[in-house]
């Protein structure tokens, strides 16, 4: 199958190779012309067969939405996009009726696999019509794990549905990576532990919490042991926050996730504004002492 797929970042660089060794002619587009097939968006839509199908791999926001705005001026009737990049799924339905004005289709695809997904495949999970979606299936099939397609592939639902899947593995992302990571902290606490690696390691089989992240941080502790050359200061990329605002919204209980995503912006403070004010309530209400600037060396 054809595809015209923007944004050969990481993971789109990767999804283009694995596209390409399953047979499948692949015209890349990216501002870097060291990796781009093509030197314009113009050039990528005059390259393809009509009708023509259009994966958009760039970054959530506004980046996201002047190339689909550039797509409908670039493509026609009959043409597909897909949106696999992090976008919100707020903004799919908006983009589905800008394109949809010139006749072009429109599916959004929650990707996961990272810089993985060359060689074990992306999770895919996708919103759009049925026949959009069967429109792309080779392509899916393709880019998705081996295995039966219900173990790597899900039709979520309506367009926007795909996103709102993707949106809540990052939040559950969140909440798995901070309690792997507080499990690290504890063992390296305790003097009885000789080698955190190791425990971690060994959860790797038959333990009810092994998992792709936990061998993930036995591999990163195995290569930097007290994590001595990476900081503590954790960014997000949107995801968590979202996923917080919406179960704010359908009034869902998400505490594990929320507390994951106020631990990054705690990562984020050399000082602490609010653990500053308790101390002085402390102090103020009880004679609790409190240690000085001037103390802290």
């Amino acid at each position: 199958m054809q595809l015209g797929l923007i944004g050969l970042g990481k993971m789109g660089y990767n999804m283009r190779t694995r596209l390409r060794d399953g047979g499948h002619e692949v015209v890349g587009y990216d501002p870097r012309p060291e990796v781009s097939d093509v030197a314009s968006l113009e050039e990528l839509a005059d390259r393809l067969t009509s009708p023509r199908v259009v994966w958009v791999m760039v970054p959530s926001g506004t980046v996201t939405d002047s190339t689909i705005t550039a797509l409908a001026d670039v493509l026609g009737e009959g043409d597909l996009v897909i949106d696999g990049g992090n976008s919100r799924y707020t903004a799919d339905a908006p983009h589905a009726e800008l394109l949809a004005q010139k006749g072009i289709a429109f599916v959004d695809a929650g990707v996961s696999g990272g810089i993985w997904g060359l060689t074990e495949g992306y999770g895919l999970m996708v919103g759009g019509s049925d026949a959009d979606v069967a429109r792309a299936m080779p392509i899916f099939d393709t880019l998705r794990p081996p295995g039966p397609l219900e173990d790597g592939f899900v039709h979520v639902g309506p367009v926007g549905a795909g996103h709102f899947a993707k949106m809540v593995h990052n939040g559950i992302e969140y909440a798995l990576m901070t309690a792997y990571a507080e499990g690290y902290e504890l063992l390296a606490a305790e003097d009885l532990v000789q080698n955190p690696q190791a425990v971690y390691q060994a959860w790797t089989n038959g333990t009810v919490v092994r998992s792709w992240l936990q061998q993930l941080l036995a591999r990163a502790l195995k290569e930097d042991p007290n994590l001595a050359e990476i900081s503590g200061y954790t960014e997000d990329s949107g995801e968590g926050r979202w996923t917080v605002e919406e179960a704010i919204r359908l009034r869902v209980p998400v505490p594990g996730i929320a507390a994951s995503l106020f631990a990054r912006f705690l990562s984020r403070q050399d000082e602490s504004p609010t653990m500053k004010a308790v101390a002085a309530l402390r102090n103020q209400f009880g004679g609790h002492a409190v240690k000085r600037v001037s103390e802290s060396g």
